[in-house]
């Protein structure tokens, strides 16, 4: 009781002296893991209709559907489900994060993740692990992190699942960014591998990454998952490019 006493004096002494701010606009709020009113309502949730493959949103009300990118491809993973499009508060936060080194975005970005756990594709699985899309060594070196890493530890915080380090980045592919579906994947292949001594035989495993934008990146990691044995694998992003 003592140990708890002094915790709660030292987050009032904290809070006085520094107090929290809204990740998006920096206006004062109570809990420094959330945003304000303002930007909370800025946050563009993606709801039906949307592509049940990765998540895309569609206008209209129409149901459960493929959109035409997924109609026909044959990926690797269950299905991507992504929280938000990536617009206004949600595009900056995911910027400053990882060119921005604003790090603690991390703790914001992981409460829209655990939402996502929610998400009826997801709901039933029970995930054997979170399974972050890791950085070839040489651009990890240059950032000196992996936001993805960063959301799934905090996610794990979070949902209790724990994270495990399944995957590893050997090829040092150019930037995606400019590059069509078919370039991406081809920029891609067998990019990812299974870490050495590592075994997901029958294992349920979700991707964490920050943003979906073809689908590609995360495609490549799971089939390296699917590939070595896996029983399945979904994913969950932040954002939907």
């Amino acid at each position: 009781m003592i140990r708890a006493g002094l915790t709660d004096i030292a987050k009032a002494i904290g809070s006085l002296f520094f107090p929290a701010h809204c990740a998006g606009c920096g206006c004062r709020v109570e809990d420094p893991e959330t945003l304000c009113t303002r930007c909370a309502v800025d946050v563009s949730r993606i709801v039906q209709p949307r592509c049940e493959q990765c998540s895309q949103p569609y206008s209209g009300v129409a149901p459960a559907f493929q959109c035409p990118n997924c109609r026909g491809e044959v990926y690797h993973f269950v299905c991507a489900v992504s929280v938000a499009k990536s617009r206004g508060v949600i595009r900056d936060m995911v910027h400053r994060l990882k060119y921005g080194r604003e790090l603690w975005l991390g703790r914001v970005m992981a409460e829209l993740l655990e939402e996502g756990l929610a998400d009826e594709r997801l709901k039933g699985v029970s995930f054997d692990a979170l399974v972050p899309v890791p950085l070839h060594p040489k651009r990890q070196r240059e950032r000196e992190f992996n936001q993805s890493d960063i959301l799934a530890k905090e996610l794990s915080r979070r949902c209790q699942v724990p994270l495990r380090q399944l995957l590893e980045r050997r090829r040092y592919t150019t930037t995606q960014t400019a590059l069509d579906r078919r370039g991406r994947r081809q920029n891609l292949r067998e990019a990812f591998v299974l870490r050495k001594n590592t075994d997901v035989t029958d294992l349920n495993l979700l991707l964490v990454d920050d943003v979906l934008t073809t689908g590609s990146t995360l495609d490549a990691c799971a089939a390296a998952l699917v590939e070595a044995g896996a029983a399945s694998v979904h994913a969950i992003t932040v954002a939907r490019g």
